[in-house]
């Protein structure tokens, strides 16, 4: 494969995994964990590289697995403790963020890992930090890091599918129902700590923030129906990847940054042509016949 077709698959797949992951995050009204959590994660590579002293692999994952459930679990408990939920949002990811910063000036400042490669990330290298297989290249790692995060993101909405939808929409009624909702809910944060790490070292948090947030939220606009959009804001994160990438090329600019426009560009227009919830839907409903 090309160059150019590895980063538009790579960015197609931070795409689907966020647009999967963050349909339930906007449902649930929690979009602001996920920044918090793609933050936060920082603290968990460190972490996994000062005992692996590596940056890929298994422990990277773990590291950020256990960070993210670690976000979560501060933040429903200080928000139990009565702080207000952003504000305890703010609190806990703020704080395991500059911890994670102080911990690369301390023992990581001579490996590829720096806060502003965490935030941007840069996708453009993606191709040529490949996978081999006896001597033999099998593409980017990031595609199969991606793609096995993918397969699990998968799995667990297949598998809780029901449980999912009833917590997301109803939690009153999904406890009454017996449903796990604090299982399902960390269910969750993993599969939110699992995509956001996958992401991070591609295209970094601040785009792995946008996928997982707006997508979504352009998909709401569009349907009622969780299944259809679930599909749509996946489908939206890999319409913004190629557009984004495609401005990125022309204009000579992030990547990154292009796709996080992209993606911004596409909900608002949608905010105002979607026949759900779009605004000018909304307009010629209160004219007058």
């Amino acid at each position: 494969m090309s160059y150019t077709m590895w980063i538009l698959l790579t960015a197609s797949l931070v795409g689907i995994n966020c647009g999967l992951v963050g349909t339930f995050l906007v449902l649930r009204k929690m979009s602001m964990l996920s920044d918090a959590i793609s933050h936060s994660v920082l603290l968990g590579i460190v972490g996994a590289y000062m005992i692996s002293h590596h940056l890929q692999g298994v422990s990277m994952l773990v590291g950020a697995l256990i960070v993210g459930l670690l976000t979560t679990f501060l933040v429903q408990w200080l928000h139990q403790k009565g702080v207000q939920n952003d504000a305890a949002i703010g609190v806990v990811f703020t704080c395991l963020f500059a911890i994670g910063v102080v911990l690369i000036s301390l023992f990581a400042d001579r490996v590829h890992l720096d806060v502003e490669h965490a935030l941007m990330g840069e996708i453009a290298f993606v191709p040529w930090d490949v996978l081999e297989v006896g001597g033999k290249s099998i593409g980017p790692k990031a595609i199969w890091l991606l793609g096995f995060v993918l397969a699990i993101n998968i799995f667990c909405i297949v598998f809780a599918y029901k449980e999912l939808k009833i917590s997301s929409f109803d939690h009153e009624m999904a406890v009454t129902l017996g449903i796990p909702v604090v299982l399902i809910h960390y269910v969750l944060m993993g599969m939110l700590s699992l995509t956001t790490v996958a992401s991070f070292d591609s295209v970094g948090a601040i785009l792995v923030v946008a996928m997982l947030i707006v997508p979504s939220a352009t998909a709401y606009l569009w349907t009622d129906r969780l299944s259809v959009m679930l599909i749509c804001s996946a489908f939206i994160g890999v319409l913004a990847s190629m557009i984004g990438y495609t401005i990125a090329t022309v204009f000579n600019v992030s990547i990154s940054g292009a796709i996080a426009v992209s993606t911004g560009v596409i909900f608002f227009i949608s905010l105002w042509i979607a026949p759900k919830h779009g605004l000018l839907r909304k307009w010629l409903k209160k004219s007058p016949a």
